[in-house]
């Protein structure tokens, strides 16, 4: 086979791979973004040990409409702008990568409205590509709803563990950040419990 650039695509669903391992690693890059968006309370919601629903739900900063198809482009980024601000990082996140990453291997909601916005704005990604951006009603805050996790990426499945070992992955990362953060309130949810 010749040597040729694969599909953006393909590229991104293999990128996708570095980033989002398993449940837990959505769980945690969207709980770092809650954090980093202030948040002083995150529900996540968990079905299916994680490969169903991931909704990670905050009280954070919001994004506002406009900005929404820039936040699941890759490298699209509101912490850092320039290459000294990498020596000067405070965040838990910067690269621009965890929300274009996941939603190239799932089908991906984010639902979000800035203070002193009267409306929000909710957004639809299926394997990557951007469906629709709607107004929406929504709370102060966002809430990212991940659902059929690697659907269109079978060979990631495959490298699961059981439902219970995902779903104590998650369980155990929560608690870290629990742990780290207490003036945040986390509340869990898993398979309605």
């Amino acid at each position: 086979m010749s040597i040729h650039v694969l599909p953006q695509e393909v590229a991104s669903q293999i990128a996708a791979g570095e980033g989002v391992e398993r449940p837990a690693s959505v769980v945690k890059e969207l709980v770092e973004n809650a954090i980093d968006a202030g948040a002083n309370y995150i529900k996540v919601t968990v079905e299916g040990a994680g490969q169903r629903l991931i909704e990670v739900a905050d009280n954070g900063r919001g994004i506002p409409p406009g900005e929404l198809p820039l936040a699941v482009e890759r490298h699209a980024t509101s912490k850092l702008s320039r290459a000294e601000d990498l020596f000067r990082i405070t965040t838990l996140g910067f690269r621009g990568e965890a929300l274009a990453s996941i939603g190239s291997v799932s089908r991906l909601t984010l639902t979000s409205r800035p203070e002193g916005e009267a409306a929000g704005a909710r957004l639809r990604v299926e394997g990557g590509h951007l469906l629709s951006v709607d107004p929406s009603g929504a709370p102060v805050g966002t809430v990212l709803r991940v659902e059929d996790l690697f659907y269109n990426v079978p060979a990631r499945l495959k490298f699961l563990k059981a439902d219970t070992t995902e779903r104590r992955q998650i369980d155990e990362l929560l608690t870290r950040y629990a742990l780290a953060y207490p003036h945040i309130r986390f509340h869990l949810v898993q398979e309605g419990r």
